[in-house]
C-alpha cells in the first residue's frame, strides 16, 4: 500500500492573483504557507481487474471514462492507471473551507499513483501536471497557488508569468520572525462552505472580459503580496497584519454578499479584541477566519463567544510526501 500526505495552505498575501485570467494579463504575485492540517490518499492494488474508490462516495467501475469524481478521473488518466487500483481518501479539515483541499488531494493522488506506477516524479512536477488537470483538463476558474504550495510546502512565495511559469521562492526570514509569525497566527472555523469554484467564477469572467475595477483590484492585490513579502523578510509583522486587514476589504469589494458581510462583523469583532489584523482565506463566502494577534488570549475568548472553534496549526515544511510504501 502507498500512502501520501499532502498539507493543506493558508494565503497570507495576494491571493486570486493566481488565477490565469489575470496572471496572464498582468502578472500575479502572492505569499502563501503550508501547514500541518493534511490530505491522505491511500492507494493499492486491487486483485478484481476492476477500480474502487473510496472519498465522501465510493465508486466501483470497471473503466476509467465510467468515474464519475472529476479530479480521480483525470488522474488515473494522466498517470495511465487504467485497472486494478484502489483508491481511498481522508483529510483533516473537510473540502470547501478555504484552505485549498482540492489542489492538495490532486496533488496527493497524482504522487501515490506514480509512486504505484514506479515513477519517481518531483514535487513541482506534481503542481504542475495538478494545475494542468483542474485548470486546463477541467476547465475550472482555480488559480495555481494550492498546488505548487501542497506539493513545495513551507512558506513560499510564487510569481505568475504571463507566459504560465512560475517562479518559486521560499520567504527568507529570520528564525524570530519564522516563530513569532507561526505562534501569532490564528485561524477560526466560520461553520460556512463554499465552492472555490462558484465564488472564483465571477471574478474569472470579469477580468476575461477586461473589467477595469477588477483589474485595478487584483493589481492592488498583488501590490499587497510583493509588500507582505516584504514584511516578513524585514521581520515588521504589525504591517504584515494590517496588509492582511487590506486584503480582506479588497476581497469583499470584489465579492460582495451577505456572506461577506456577516465575515466581516466576526473580523471586526476580532480586530476590536486585539488582533492586528484579519481575512478571510480562501475565496470568499465561508471558510477560515485568520487573524495576526499576539493578544491571543482576548482573541480567543471573543471568537468562542462568537461560536467560531480554533483549529490550531503549524508551518508543513515537507511538502506533499510519501509516509507509506
Amino acid at each position: 500500500m502507498i500512502i501520501t500526505r499532502t498539507p493543506m495552505r493558508i494565503s497570507l498575501g495576494g491571493g486570486g492573483t493566481d488565477l490565469p485570467s489575470h496572471y496572464r494579463v498582468s502578472g500575479g504575485f502572492l505569499v502563501a504557507a503550508a501547514i500541518s492540517r493534511h490530505v491522505y490518499i491511500a492507494v493499492n492494488q486491487n486483485f478484481d481487474d476492476d477500480i474502487l474508490l473510496k472519498y465522501s462516495q465510493v465508486e466501483h467501475v470497471t473503466r476509467v471514462s465510467d468515474i464519475r469524481h472529476p479530479l480521480l478521473r483525470e488522474a488515473l488518466r494522466l498517470t495511465g492507471v487504467e485497472r486494478r487500483v484502489e483508491i481511498s481518501s481522508m483529510a483533516d479539515i473537510p473540502a470547501n473551507t478555504g484552505l485549498g483541499s482540492s489542489g492538495s488531494f490532486t496533488v496527493g493522488v497524482l504522487k501515490a499513483l506514480h509512486a504505484h506506477q514506479r515513477r519517481l516524479v518531483s514535487n513541482r512536477e506534481l503542481a504542475e501536471q495538478a494545475c494542468h488537470i483542474e485548470i486546463d483538463r477541467l476547465g475550472e476558474p482555480v488559480g495555481k497557488q494550492d498546488q505548487y504550495i501542497a506539493a513545495l510546502g513551507g512558506v513560499t512565495s510564487f510569481r505568475f508569468h504571463p507566459d504560465d511559469s512560475v517562479e518559486v521562492v521560499p520567504v527568507p526570514m529570520s528564525e524570530d520572525t519564522r516563530w513569532r509569525l507561526e505562534e501569532n497566527l490564528l485561524l477560526f472555523y466560520t461553520g460556512q462552505r463554499r465552492s472555490a469554484s462558484e465564488v472564483l467564477a465571477d471574478q474569472d469572467a470579469k477580468s476575461r472580459a477586461g473589467n477595469t475595477e477588477t483589474s485595478s483590484n487584483l493589481g492592488r492585490v498583488t501590490e499587497i503580496g510583493q509588500e507582505s513579502f516584504q514584511a516578513l523578510v524585514t521581520g515588521d509583522l504589525p504591517t504584515f497584519a494590517k496588509l492582511m486587514t487590506l486584503q480582506w476589504e479588497l476581497k469583499r469589494q470584489r465579492s460582495p454578499s451577505a456572506t461577506n458581510l456577516e465575515i466581516d462583523a466576526w473580523i471586526n469583532a476580532g480586530l476590536k479584541c486585539g488582533a492586528s489584523g484579519g481575512k478571510l482565506v480562501g475565496a470568499g463566502g465561508g471558510g477560515f477566519l485568520l487573524f495576526y494577534s499576539e493578544a491571543k488570549a482576548d482573541l480567543r475568548a471573543a471568537m468562542a463567544r462568537l461560536g467560531l472553534p480554533e483549529v490550531r496549526f503549524s508551518f508543513d515544511y515537507e511538502g506533499s510526501a510519501l509516509v507509506v510504501v
